[in-house]
């Protein structure tokens, strides 16, 4: 990260207290940033934040600016937006079985929420704006997803109206952030703990896995090497479900004594996941460890492109948790270790 690029400027995360926001804030606050806005709903999760930083970097805490508010309500949005120099925007319903029961509730938030902050920032003159999608909005089968796919129409939409060198936006899109708030390796270690099976939906599922601070490394990656419209993937690695709970069963179980119990499917959940399809492909970027999809320029005028097509495509096909490298055991194993959350825990067994 260039620290330069952030020198004495404003950032604002939406859903902030979330998973994402507590990266954001470990990875920037000791650096020379000139203010971080936590921007969320939860007066208790904000309070409880405040004072977690305030212990644990007390020197650089007075940076953080807590702002109640929801995306819902853009004049809350625009309240908050005062002075803001560049956003990330997290907040979002992610979770699948919830927002397939009640899936207004996402448009609300996902779709109509994101246009709130879009339209916001663009009045307010943000320079750049880097929202947070899943893979889950490629080739969508549950509400989630589907509200994501939208949400990412809206953010390619806005890029068209809007200059790039007045307001920059992108999306990324990533898989599974293990160990994140709502995530099933903090379930499954508390399941072995209190000596209960560990339950898994289908051994042979796949999904991308990736740690909080790569999904922070993408968004600045998108930060400083994404163009306006643009959407931007890891080349993560995939493992599947069975083998992930074995290497949490290898970490937290010495003993050996848990069971895996197969409990099926749950709404709105499909086999593998997919972070570019195959139409995105056809114009895919590669750019090392990253692929970058470009915003569709063209305007509805459609004549001109019949009379005169572009044949050529590229050889990438859908990328997705089945075509990926899968890792083995030991390798989700060696990833699992890097994460703070799971040696903080080990540390809690003495193991």
């Amino acid at each position: 990260m260039k620290e330069s690029i952030f020198k004495g400027k404003t950032l604002m995360i939406t859903g902030g207290t979330g998973s994402f926001g507590n990266a954001v804030l470990n990875r920037f606050l000791n650096t020379d940033i000139g203010e971080i806005r936590v921007f969320s709903r939860d007066e208790k999760k904000q309070d409880d934040m405040r004072h977690e930083f305030q212990a644990k970097m007390p020197e650089v805490a007075e940076k953080i600016k807590f702002y109640i508010g929801d995306v819902r309500d853009i004049a809350s949005v625009r309240n908050a937006m005062h002075g803001v120099d560049y956003i990330f925007h997290a907040a979002a319903l992610k979770q699948v079985p919830s927002c397939e029961f009640f899936p207004m509730e996402a448009v609300k938030t996902n779709v109509i929420g994101t246009d709130n902050v879009l339209t916001a920032a663009i009045d307010e003159g943000v320079k750049t704006i880097i929202c947070l999608s899943t893979d889950k909005a490629a080739y969508p089968v549950n509400a989630m997803g589907t509200s994501k796919a939208m949400m990412e129409k809206v953010i390619v939409a806005k890029s068209r109206t809007v200059s790039p060198e007045k307001t920059k936006i992108c999306c990324t899109r990533y898989g599974n952030v293990m160990c994140s708030r709502g995530s099933v390796i903090p379930l499954w270690i508390d399941q072995i703990r209190a000596g209960k099976p560990i339950t898994i939906t289908d051994p042979s599922m796949t999904r991308f896995i990736m740690s909080l601070d790569e999904a922070v490394d993408l968004v600045l990656f998108a930060f400083e090497h994404g163009t306006s419209g643009d959407i931007l993937v890891q080349k993560a690695p995939a493992c599947t479900i069975e083998t992930q709970a074995r290497a949490v069963m290898e970490l937290f179980d010495k003993e050996n004594k848990s069971e895996i119990k197969v409990i099926g499917i749950r709404h709105g959940e499909k086999m593998y996941e997919t972070l570019l399809t195959n139409e995105e492909c056809a114009n895919a970027i590669d750019m090392g460890n990253f692929y970058r999809v470009p915003c569709d320029k063209r305007g509805l005028n459609y004549d001109k492109y019949f009379k005169d097509g572009d044949v050529e495509r590229n050889t990438l096909m859908e990328f997705n948790s089945n075509n990926t490298e899968l890792l083995s055991v030991e390798a989700v194993k060696e990833k699992l270790l890097s994460l703070a959350y799971i040696r903080e825990e080990l540390e809690k067994e003495g193991k």
